[in-house]
């Protein structure tokens, strides 16, 4: 009985031993352990797209993991939105996304989560002006032209757009009601195949950011009519300012969030990840081929944007369906 009681005892202590050493080291893993993924709730072709592939090639060497693009387009962005805000709060699931989803949105819709509750931003990576697009055989050879032709023929136009209150949408509601024209605005599951629609020859206009502009420029195949912005993006492009669209108007920012909950450490980790990413030579010169721009806001600024946003589009909001 006493030898059997010491060997009980005996086994006991080990087990305990065990539990012990593999809960140090669960304690001391460091994160991440395995590739983080990033959902983008938008289809695929758009600058979202481009500028994580981008984002993704060049990060894993900072984090000494992969991360991996999801692209999860519907409702607007919302279905890609909603999975992030359900997936677990541990840093392997993050979401890059825009500023009309993340804080417009909410204004317009009643939505299955809580931006302001169930997110925390890690970073503003950039910003992007949006340019009035048509086909190189477009009728339309200026923005003048597709205004008149809008005010001859209200709603007759097609124009695609990458969903309802997206980065398309807001500004194309803005530039309408200051030209007061109307276009037959429809919806795609992103910037992407809004302007793969324009090429088919399924829509007569749509918008674009410099990433997506500048192969087909260069291919011959669109024609930029204005651009947003104080200055001019191409040369020979007018400004939606100098056409007679004034305001801060069709900007776009492409922010990376994380479930709300994510441990501290962790956004630490990705904080400083990301403010390596934007110092590196080779994202700089990949950004650059793309005519993006680089100007990082740690998460803690853009939670301070976000909460702006969320005021200045509740305005917006107000003003765009208003009689």
């Amino acid at each position: 009985m006493f030898k059997t009681s010491i060997k009980r005892a005996a086994t006991l202590a080990a087990a305990a031993g065990l539990a012990v050493t593999a809960s140090l080291g669960v304690a001391q893993a460091e994160y991440p352990e395995k590739p983080i993924t990033m959902v983008i709730p938008l289809g695929a072709g758009g600058s979202h797209d481009l500028n994580a592939r981008v984002i993704t090639s060049i990060i894993p060497q900072y984090l000494d993991q992969a991360m991996i693009v999801r692209l999860t387009p519907g409702s607007g962005g919302q279905k890609g939105t909603q999975e992030v805000a359900k997936a677990p709060a541990d840093g392997y699931t993050l979401l890059f996304t825009h500023n009309y989803i993340d804080m417009l949105q909410q204004h317009v819709e009643n939505l299955p989560y809580d931006p302001m509750e169930d997110f925390i931003p890690i970073a503003r990576v950039n910003y992007a002006p949006a340019g009035v697009v048509v086909r190189a055989d477009s009728p339309y050879q200026t923005f003048e032209d597709l205004v008149t032709a809008a005010k001859e023929n209200p709603n007759a136009i097609r124009m695609s757009h990458s969903g309802n209150w997206g980065a398309f949408f807001v500004p194309a509601a803005q530039i309408m009601k200051a030209r007061d024209f109307s276009l037959n605005l429809v919806p795609y599951k992103g910037g992407g195949p809004s302007m793969q629609a324009l090429l088919a020859g399924d829509s007569d206009v749509t918008m674009g950011f410099p990433s997506t502009l500048g192969s087909l420029l260069d291919a011959g195949e669109i024609r930029v009519l204005a651009t947003a912005g104080a200055e001019r993006m191409f040369e020979d492009v007018p400004t939606l300012a100098e056409v007679g669209v004034e305001g801060d108007i069709g900007f776009m920012h492409r922010v990376v969030l994380a479930p709300k909950g994510t441990p501290d450490d962790v956004v630490a980790k990705l904080t400083e990840a990301f403010n390596a990413l934007v110092e590196d030579k080779t994202f700089n010169r990949m950004m650059s081929r793309l005519n993006e721009t680089i100007d990082l806001i740690d998460g803690d600024g853009y939670q301070v944007m976000r909460q702006e946003q969320d005021l200045a589009y509740k305005d917006l909001v107000n003003e765009l369906t208003s009689q």
